[in-house]
């Protein structure tokens, strides 16, 4: 028993929800400081109705992946960034198994869509339509979006954009264009987090004719759309502040600034090599996670009476969030020297 849930939860890359838990979190955020809402059962409702969308993507594009023979044949792979969750290649489980526990994890995520739909608001199902629609077909035919070079864009406009809107929406029943900008770096960072997770792929992925951004540039020019996509969120988190437009303290997000340098700079390095190219993916998930939460705790700090209790709390976990980014830093710097090292052997 305990085996096979070791397995589900490689097949799932349930540690990839934290994509889901950070713009949800965002939106529900913004509702509560800029309109003072806050439906507990709502946040966990959408929460709960994203992840389960979030894991029936998950698992589709395994089961399609393999359809199309890409993980099979991808020999670059570096675990848990790329290659899939290789549970088919390695017999964990059967396709069948897969692809059935994909349409098991839709059927759930649409369920919650329709109930908030009911409660909610149209919007709700207008906007589960469309992650559902980009979400399944990201490798699935007859779209297959991750060939046409659109599956980057989808994924930062789901997991970003669209899933803030969607949590303010369900909380106040209202539209804003603050949502948007406010996810605007956080769209950026997972477009971003896929972008350089298809460097080890690229062989399999160009074998198979799956033209992802990175196939259709190669690697090398690859790193300069890479470049801009981890800059570009960096500038947006500062411009959107300075504007007026997100509160000033949403600028505590920059701390995680070094870390993105050093992701693209290690990536202009080591694009073409898989091993090698490890602390980049890293590296990137953990600006996208912090980066995510501290635009949301610099809400809250903006929201809270200074002499509360929730502030200082709320100050104290920046403060942890900061220790642990710098502690993520260091943790992955000693790896780079040591995979550099193991290299020189």
């Amino acid at each position: 028993m305990k085996r096979k849930i070791k397995i589900w939860i490689a097949e799932l890359r349930a540690p990839f929800l934290t994509a889901t838990l950070v713009s949800i979190f965002l939106g529900t955020v913004i509702a509560w400081a800029r309109n003072d809402v806050f439906y507990m059962e709502y946040f966990l409702l959408a929460l709960l109705g994203g992840a389960f969308m979030h894991l029936g993507t998950n698992v589709a594009n395994d089961y399609y992946d393999h359809k199309s023979g890409n993980d099979e044949i991808n020999k670059e792979f570096v675990r848990p960034f790329s290659g899939g969750s290789r549970t088919i290649q390695l017999k964990l489980l059967t396709p069948k198994e897969v692809l059935s526990a994909a349409l098991l994890f839709y059927a759930l995520g649409i369920s919650i869509g329709l109930y908030l739909t009911w409660t909610r608001g149209f919007l709700v199902l207008v906007l589960g339509l469309v992650g559902l629609f980009s979400g399944f077909f990201y490798t699935a035919p007859p779209f297959n979006w991750a060939n046409r070079g659109l599956g980057e864009a989808l994924v930062g406009i789901n997991f970003g954009a669209l899933m803030t809107l969607g949590a303010y929406y369900v909380q106040t029943q209202t539209l804003a264009i603050e949502p948007l900008i406010a996810s605007v770096p956080v769209s950026l960072l997972i477009a971003a987090v896929l972008y350089i997770n298809e460097f080890p792929d690229y062989v399999a992925d160009k074998t198979v004719g799956k033209n992802t951004l990175v196939v259709r540039l190669n690697r090398e020019k690859a790193t300069i759309g890479y470049a801009f996509l981890i800059l570009g969120a960096y500038a947006a988190i500062f411009l959107s502040a300075v504007a007026g437009i997100t509160p000033v303290p949403t600028i505590v997000a920059l701390i995680t600034l070094p870390i993105a340098v050093e992701a693209v700079r290690h990536a202009k390095q080591f694009h073409s090599s898989s091993f090698k190219l490890v602390p980049s993916n890293a590296f990137t998930a953990v600006c996208h996670l912090f980066v995510g939460l501290m635009i949301s705790l610099g809400y809250l700090v903006y929201a809270l009476e200074p002499s509360s209790v929730s502030y200082i709390l709320v100050i104290s976990v920046i403060g942890v969030c900061a220790a642990f980014t710098v502690f993520s830093y260091l943790k992955i710097e000693k790896q780079k020297r040591l995979l550099g090292a193991m290299s020189e052997l």
